[in-house]
């Protein structure tokens, strides 16, 4: 039940953006005319296209993958295809990621085309349980096809955005003398469009985290060890929050932390808030510790505040919840 009410919701933050974007798209046709809204559908449709066909390239170099055969990584393959084959999709392609950030991401168009990587620095750390139970995370953003909807709505934001700065400046350099009145149209819809840019991107970011909540519940569904995956979301925190070098690295993956696991920009703030689940200071969280924490842990209203522009749940949040899978 709680996983089809995480489906619900996110299906509501596409239905909601769309009906957003329509919305600005008949502003705009009641202001400038009908044709206008079709260009700007079409340049959503190339955006999309676009990004769906390089995209994975883009992933790839940044996150300096490297793919391995099972020859290379026979334990690796062998966890992949047992929770592939629980989680009921293709095997996707297996990867290591070399960049200095203990996370794992998947990527992909399709669940066919999907590739879930972990990188060098994480297996290093995690126990297998734990690779498992992250792995089982990754492999539910595939079966949820999650990434695709993420791909699409993240094109919304930029549209209006666009349309923001298309119409802001033609507002004002075709303002001046007889075509003053015909400018004011079009800053009323420069603004418009600026604020609807803001509200989907705040959509944008809600998908964002109802899809990590989404895939942690896959992951305890395909391995019944949420205990795992909050001990290994844990270390995966500490790891990143870690030594002064990771601040270059964090700058440098800004663009690409919607899909790591946990998001390395905020680690230390994370650190800070997730260490009391770590009652006996071991760098692990188990099951009993779990369970403790989700009973009395609290996340304020000014951090559910700051939720709001974030990529990822409130690590306290999250773990809370994976307690409730117990």
């Amino acid at each position: 039940m709680r996983t089809a009410w995480l489906k619900i919701r996110m299906g509501l933050c596409v239905l909601l953006l769309f009906a957003v974007i329509y919305a600005l798209l008949v502003v705009i046709a009641t202001f400038v005319g009908a044709g206008t809204p079709l260009i700007y559908a079409l340049l959503a449709v190339v955006v999309v296209a676009i990004q769906f066909f390089i995209g994975p390239k883009i992933v790839e170099k940044t996150m300096r993958v490297r793919y391995v055969s099972e020859r290379e990584q026979p334990e690796l393959h062998r966890i992949v295809s047992e929770l592939a084959m629980k989680a009921g999709i293709p095997k996707p392609r297996v990867g290591i990621s070399e960049i200095p950030i203990p996370n794992a991401f998947a990527f992909g168009t399709s669940k066919r085309t999907a590739r879930v990587c972990i990188t060098r620095r994480l297996m290093e750390m995690l126990k297998r349980d734990e690779i498992e139970a992250v792995l089982g995370h990754e492999l539910s953003h595939i079966k949820h096809r999650d990434m695709a909807v993420i791909t699409a709505l993240s094109v919304i934001p930029m549209i209006c955005y666009f349309i923001y700065f298309s119409f802001f400046w033609s507002g004002i350099f075709g303002g001046g003398g007889r075509n003053r009145e015909g400018a004011l149209p079009m800053m009323a819809i420069a603004l418009i469009a600026f604020i609807v840019y803001f509200i989907s991107n705040l959509i944008v970011l809600y998908a964002s985290r109802i899809r990590e909540y989404y895939a942690d519940a896959g992951s305890a569904e395909l391995t019944r060890r949420p205990h795992a995956l909050a001990s290994a979301l844990y270390k995966m925190i500490y790891g990143s929050a870690a030594g002064v070098k990771q601040e270059k690295v964090k700058k440098e993956m800004g663009s690409m932390r919607a899909f790591f696991a946990t998001d390395p920009v905020t680690a230390r703030r994370d650190l800070r808030d997730l260490s009391a689940a770590d009652l006996n200071r071991d760098g692990k969280i188990d099951e009993y510790e779990l369970r403790a924490f989700a009973e009395r842990a609290r996340v304020t209203r000014a951090e559910r505040l700051m939720e709001l522009f974030s990529t990822h749940p409130n690590p306290v949040s999250r773990v809370k919840r994976l307690g409730t899978y117990l």
